[in-house]
């Protein structure tokens, strides 16, 4: 019981801190860009714009540094096998992810309290460095989980890891595709969170000037991530394939090795039949998807052990969920530019907005089931074929203490949140404007 209060504490924490982390490494990007058009065109709205986008980067900054501090007590504290054993195997890019954040938190105070008190490019450039080191400190984090699923760089013996390479562990196998993979999650969650909530706006408010502008800054990066995301992710499922295939046939619900395999859209599977049920396959498709040949081999679940299985059902419903919002986005994203390429303008007519409005959760959505395909399809391991999570967990008992207090604390952090972002949207409703003179350019 206290396995399983120490993985929901921990589960909890992460899908608490991922929201507001990818919030926070995307939102500097889009203050930049609404900043950048704010200098082109000398436009209020954009002006304005930039500082809403600048308080909400604050507010998630701080409320994701909450989180993450939260986190990095409970790697110690719940898993202390892992940190005792593994940290100086996998401590250098949890080093420089504390670097990344400290640069992040002196360039966003710059930002923000800079404005029209320093030179217009030093206070532009500060807003990148914001951006930049974002993304970076989700790099180095995400570095960490490729090392879990994909570990390398030391040698394993009975006494613990020897012959520890610290670069070869953080640039584990899979680095690139998992780290683009994340960074691209992040994006596409927020411009689509962002989009979605001007559509709804503007479908109440079809003249609202500053949401049609806020909009076309969301749509962008919305339709780009949209778009390249499947294929970084397919990159992804062909070296998962090839290196972590217990993986692949539970996200698929393979249960069989064979060749030519089918693949399978929906479904429920019974491990106890050892069947997938309510699917619609694709006959050789997992084949032709993992290493691009029809007739290719494709592990099963009967290839590993029992005792070495991931939660089969979880992880492809988890894996179904990824993919089906991924392509509602992807398709909502080649309309919009088709309209866009006809109209040479962005689309703003009621069905295409309802579109946004309804597909703008589905990238929090993705983000979170590609999390949990991540993380229960490396179960029973916290380290793969190194070290079972029950292995690493604390020996302390009554873990359900601290998982019902942080439940609560998440709760309010998480409605407060909600708060202050609402505050932040209805300040730029119709009749709810600041008045001109608050609006000033930048000099």
């Amino acid at each position: 019981m206290d396995l399983l209060y120490a993985r929901a504490q921990m589960g909890l924490s992460l899908a608490f801190h991922i929201v507001f982390a990818a919030a926070g490494i995307a939102l500097p990007l889009l203050m930049v860009l609404s900043d950048l058009k704010a200098r082109r065109t000398g436009d209020a709205d954009y002006v304005l714009l930039s500082r809403k986008l600048a308080k909400g980067t604050a507010i998630l900054f701080a409320v994701g540094a909450v989180s993450g501090t939260v986190l990095s007590f409970e790697l110690g504290l719940l898993w202390p096998a892992f940190m005792g054993t593994y940290g100086e195997v996998i401590g250098l890019p949890f080093a420089l992810e504390g670097t990344a954040f400290f640069t992040e938190a002196v360039f966003l105070g710059i930002y923000l309290y800079g404005r029209e008190r320093i030179p217009a490019g030093l206070h532009l450039f500060s807003g990148v460095m914001v951006a930049l080191s974002g993304a970076a400190s989700a790099f180095f984090v995400t570095l960490v989980n490729v090392f879990m699923n994909d570990p390398s760089g030391f040698t394993l013996t009975a006494g613990g890891p020897v012959n520890v390479d610290p670069v070869a562990a953080m640039f584990s196998p899979g680095w690139r595709h998992q780290t683009a993979h994340t960074l691209l999650a992040c994006y596409q969650a927020s411009a689509f969170a962002m989009a979605g909530i001007h559509a709804f706006v503007l479908l109440r408010h079809p003249g609202a000037a500053f949401h049609r502008k806020a909009l076309s800054i969301a749509l962008p990066l919305a339709c780009l991530s949209a778009l390249v995301q499947p294929l970084v992710g397919h990159q992804s499922a062909e070296h998962v394939a090839r290196a972590q295939p217990l993986k692949l046939a539970a996200a698929e619900g393979l249960f069989q090795t064979q060749r030519g395999a089918g693949l399978s859209v929906g479904g429920l599977p019974d491990v106890e039949t050892g069947t997938m049920r309510y699917a619609l396959e694709i006959p050789r498709g997992l084949s032709i998807m993992a290493f691009m040949d029809p007739d290719a081999e494709v592990k099963g679940l009967d290839a590993f052990p029992r005792d070495e299985w991931p939660p089969v059902a979880k992880v492809h419903v988890a894996f179904q969920v990824m993919v089906g919002t991924g392509g509602a986005m992807a398709l909502l994203a080649v309309v919009t530019l088709f309209l866009r390429w006809r109209r040479e303008a962005w689309p703003e007519d009621r069905r295409v907005l309802w579109g946004w409005l309804l597909c703008g959760p589905l990238g929090v959505v993705a983000m979170e089931a590609g999390w949990l395909v991540t993380e229960w399809g490396r179960q029973p391991w916290i380290i793969r074929g190194v070290m079972r999570t029950g292995e690493a967990v604390t020996p302390v008992q009554h873990l359900a203490a601290p998982f019902w207090t942080f439940t609560l604390v998440y709760l309010f952090l998480g409605a407060m949140v909600v708060f202050l972002m609402v505050r932040q949207v209805a300040g730029t409703l119709p009749g709810h404007e600041p008045p001109a003179g608050e609006v000033a350019h930048e000099h």
